[in-house]
């Protein structure tokens, strides 16, 4: 089944999970953790992307977040592959990190935010990172510390969180942590982690119920929000979101390529956006390159961006393989 595009706008509400491959850790140390942190935030920064809620495991990341005007994709590409790139240097280590694409569910602010936040920031306790509330105030791998003031984020949207809760900031914080504390011993929430009609609506008791009624509504698998909620992201079809999704398609259809191409020729693709010389890695970067300007259409700069090589180290591989072709 080929792959979704991604459903993205400047500031749509996302829940993002990333999860090592085969269930591997993505952090070994605190200063594995402070990396991914430092990238994060001077990303959030540099790109307008609005972090609500994030908790650090030791296989698995979550973010709760309004996308920026260089949208999700680019914003989770920077992050990863930067930090995958790091991580192997750092460990010594090879091959792919993270699991497959990292899981996005587009999310309605209302009523879905808070219960977010809650069950991202209650992470660490039920998988017993810490022990109880007052541990999770000081914890310093979850987004709660600073919501509750006990850590100075400036990057994250403390303010928007506590806003929700009324009142000034004092009472706001109290009413907040006695939201946490309220769901405490809710256990896991799978409707929260993807989208789905089963899921928007909370079970398969409620879903049949509509069908009895000879009622239809509305649902999507990237998408977790009532029928009209997602109705309203699909029927966005002005010229702007049609562009986002063409050109996400087309990310998607480039990175095929290049995790293909890779694996058959026996690289990483780490190694191919890293600017390795090695001779093996520069011929399947020149194939590559080959393939996606000359067969799809690519551009140059494109491809440069996606390999992250200059444009001049584009132009010369392809005019290597087309010369190697000729004979």
């Amino acid at each position: 089944m080929p792959r979704q595009a991604r459903l993205d706008s400047p500031g749509t509400l996302h829940h993002v999970m990333i999860r090592g491959i085969e269930g591997r850790s993505i952090f070994f140390e605190d200063g594995d953790r402070e990396n991914f942190l430092s990238r994060m935030r001077d990303l959030s920064l540099n790109t307008g992307t609005r972090i609500l809620a994030w908790a650090f495991m030791k296989n698995h990341v979550h973010l709760l977040l309004f996308s920026g005007g260089a949208g999700l994709p680019a914003f989770m590409r920077k992050l990863l592959t930067g930090y995958a790139v790091w991580f192997n240097r750092k460990h010594r280590r090879r091959g792919h990190l993270f699991q497959n694409r990292y899981k996005s569910i587009v999310c309605e602010e209302n009523p879905y935010l808070l219960e977010l936040v809650r069950y991202i920031h209650l992470n660490p306790l039920r998988s017993s990172a810490v022990q109880g509330l007052a541990e999770l105030d000081r914890y310093r791998w979850c987004g709660h510390s600073a919501v509750v003031g006990r850590k100075d984020n400036d990057w994250q949207e403390t303010g928007y969180i506590l806003s929700l809760f009324g009142g000034g900031k004092r009472k706001a914080i109290g009413a907040y942590r006695r939201f946490i504390a309220e769901g405490k011993d809710i256990g896991r929430r799978p409707e929260l982690v993807g989208g789905g009609l089963i899921r928007s609506l909370g079970g398969w008791s409620k879903v049949l119920s509509l069908r009895n009624r000879g009622q239809k509504e509305e649902y999507d698998s990237r998408i977790l929000g009532s029928g009209e909620f997602v109705q309203g992201i699909l029927g966005e079809a002005d010229e702007k979101l049609r562009r986002q999704i063409q050109h996400k398609q087309r990310e998607d259809s480039i990175e095929e390529v290049i995790e293909k191409m890779c694996a058959e020729g026996g690289v990483k693709a780490e190694e191919l956006r890293g600017g390795n010389q090695r001779r093996r890695v520069a011929e399947v970067r020149a194939k590559v390159s080959f393939r996606l300007n000359r067969e799809m259409g690519i551009s140059m700069a494109e491809i440069a961006r996606q390999l992250g090589v200059g444009g001049t180290a584009v132009a010369m591989a392809i005019r290597k393989e087309e010369r190697g072709k000729r004979f």
